[in-house]
């Protein structure tokens, strides 16, 4: 897997930093979610290497378990994120606002995801609130992109090609920000074809490697060929390897089982330290 330098994004440490995360949606209980999460610990501390900072891990857990969350990460380098926010503080009644999770040590925040815009009927004008009042409390955006139909590079037989789902998803971080390619640059992207979303098997690895490709390009445009871009979408175990062009996985229910996420921390790590020696070779 190869990957070109990041731009600028916050918590970015390196040009080859590579991202792991997990997101638990609703699937886990209060009482199973700090178990887990003891787990994903221990699974980070038992990996040194995880403190250079070059694979950083991220967990985002739901709303009322961050301050345990807090608590147990402490000390790690584990990102604490949070699965959505809302756009202001003020008379909103059942939402979190980007303020209130800067206090309580959110480094960064799922905004846009398949499932919010479907079923929560949130709109580009919703998720550009969104990203700029998050980006104005210091935490980083985790915009969730995607197309809503697999491509015949994917092993489908119709829907949009990969070029056409970078179009569609260039279209959908330039509603988020507005069209202000300065607020983009502090982005992290998680590309999920929305059709993959909880399928069997993740999208090709040939069809994500090409769709980050052509949307890299388009942003090249704006000097940010290199923005943070990570693959979800029924994500597990195996698949990093194989990808090109890619910041990293954003996993699902693969990384409910503590012992999955660690596969994927020790693929990350098995990257970074391909680029490591590639470097002291060319030096």
């Amino acid at each position: 897997m190869t990957q070109p330098s990041p731009a600028g994004t916050a918590g970015h440490t390196t040009p080859d930093t590579i991202y792991v995360g997990v997101s638990t949606k609703m699937y886990l209980g209060y009482k199973d979610s700090l178990r887990w999460l003891g787990e994903l610990r221990r699974e980070v501390d038992a990996r040194p290497a995880l403190g250079a900072g070059r694979a950083v891990p991220f967990v985002i857990p739901s709303f009322p378990l961050l301050p345990a969350a807090a608590d147990i990460l402490a000390g790690s380098p584990i990102l604490l994120g949070a699965q959505d926010c809302g756009w202001a503080d003020g008379p909103w009644t059942g939402e979190v606002s980007p303020s209130l999770l800067s206090e309580l040590g959110v480094r960064l925040v799922e905004i846009g995801h398949a499932e919010r815009r479907q079923h929560f009927g949130e709109d580009d004008a919703m998720i550009a609130l969104k990203v700029k009042a998050a980006d104005d409390a210091g935490i980083t955006p985790l915009l969730c992109v995607g197309e809503e139909t697999a491509g015949p590079a994917s092993g489908t037989e119709s829907g949009s090609s990969a070029e056409a789902a970078a179009s569609f998803v260039y279209g959908q971080i330039k509603a988020a920000t507005g069209g202000d390619w300065e607020l983009a640059s502090r982005l992290v992207i998680a590309y999920e074809p929305v059709w993959a979303i909880g399928a069997a098997e993740p999208a090709s690895a040939d069809y994500v490697s090409d769709a980050v490709k052509h949307l890299r390009g388009q942003l090249g445009v704006h000097g940010l060929a290199g923005l943070p871009i990570i693959y979800g979408g029924s994500a597990k175990p195996g698949l990093l390897p194989t990808l090109d062009g890619v910041s990293g996985l954003f996993l699902g229910r693969f990384a409910h089982e503590a012992a999955n996420f660690g596969k994927v921390l020790d693929e990350a790590l098995a990257e970074t330290g391909a680029h490591g020696v590639a470097r002291n070779e060319q030096g």
